[in-house]
């Protein structure tokens, strides 16, 4: 039986917002069922814990919002009241935590919202902004704060972001009367690594940061208990004597914890990295090509046996089948979707 793929775009560079696929359970090819371009630039996607709704941000300045879509009819989203004002320029990432949905937004100032959802999984009203301090050696990125990432830990309690601007990852609670994110820990990276986006592996106890000003992956130890990140190691995720420019994108980490995959935009490649039983050493195995330019996102079928990667500026999708045993991919396919930039799987 086919699933349902939903994938966001740039309007702004001529993307359709959000479509619709069909995927092959057989072969991994994905079919279009449908766009919507209700909401500019849904540039990333989430799903509430029942998957009845799919949330979008909407990638904007000066004021960035968000949106929420009803999954009664999987192959046709139906926008649930109109896009909310984060209060954030340019949000780039969003998660459902604790009955809220929060963003990362951007734009400098870097801050983080707290939105309220109602029963049915509409959004409500922002009650809360998160403003992030700081700022980094790399003037031309860091000037400033920049949120770029907001995850859920696996224990459900912490809120974590990730800012690009300030080299640092804020560990937060929420105080869900007061609809408030409350700062617990603030972990500072390497100076001028640029941290973009954050991975847990399923062993609950160790996260990975994918840095985007150098092309490293951060391997940390996570205490779930005291929300906090020990950085343990820097892996690289280009082969030696690459050059050029290279800004990784995002990082994901095979269902038993084996390998790892980050996208190279610039180097237009997939790294595959093998991971040690113990989740703290990570190995730079092989690159492979991405099938297309500037590979903005990847993500992983619910089976963990196809890889897909959003080619920004190619406009394309393509999926490949991973080797189980090396966890090297071969790709299968591909499908032309202008300005596109996250694959989410329903």
């Amino acid at each position: 039986m086919a699933g349902h793929v939903y994938i966001g775009s740039f309007t702004s560079a001529g993307g359709r917002g959000l479509t619709t696929a069909a995927v092959d359970p057989d072969t991994g090819a994905l079919t279009v069922l449908g766009d919507t371009a209700d909401v500019p630039n849904p540039s990333f996607l989430a799903l509430s814990a029942d998957r009845r709704t799919l949330y979008a941000v909407s990638e904007t300045e000066p004021e960035g919002a968000a949106a929420a879509f009803s999954l009664a009819d999987p192959a046709a989203p139906a926008l649930l009241g109109a896009p909310v004002p984060v209060r954030g320029g340019a949000p780039t990432h969003l998660a459902v935590h604790q009955g809220h949905l929060l963003t990362a937004n951007y734009a400098a100032p870097g801050s983080v919202s707290v939105l309220s959802l109602d029963g049915n999984g509409a959004l409500g009203a922002v009650r809360s902004v998160l403003e992030h301090e700081g700022d980094g050696p790399v003037r031309e990125r860091q000037e400033g704060p920049h949120a770029h990432a907001v995850v859920t830990d696996p224990s459900g309690r912490w809120a974590v972001s990730v800012d690009l601007g300030t080299d640092s990852v804020r560990v937060c609670e929420l105080d869900a009367a007061g609809g408030e994110l409350e700062i617990e820990r603030e972990l500072g990276l390497r100076s001028g690594i640029g941290p973009r986006h954050l991975t847990f592996h399923p062993d609950g106890g160790h996260a990975y940061v994918m840095n985007e000003l150098d092309s490293v992956v951060t391997v940390c130890r996570w205490d779930a208990e005291r929300g906090s990140l020990r950085p343990l190691a820097e892996v690289r995720v280009l082969p030696e004597g690459a050059d050029g420019e290279n800004y990784p994108s995002e990082l994901v980490i095979s269902r038993d914890g084996r390998f790892a995959w980050a996208a190279n935009r610039g180097h237009n490649s997939i790294a595959v990295l093998g991971v040690d039983e113990s989740g703290e050493q990570l190995e730079l195995l092989d690159t492979v090509g991405c099938g297309g330019d500037w590979p903005r996102h990847l993500t992983l079928d619910p089976a963990g046996t196809r890889l897909y990667a959003a080619n920004e500026r190619s406009g394309d999708v393509t999926w490949f089948d991973v080797d189980p045993g090396t966890g090297i991919p071969k790709q299968g396919g591909s499908l032309a979707l202008p300005a596109v930039s996250c694959v989410l799987f329903g």
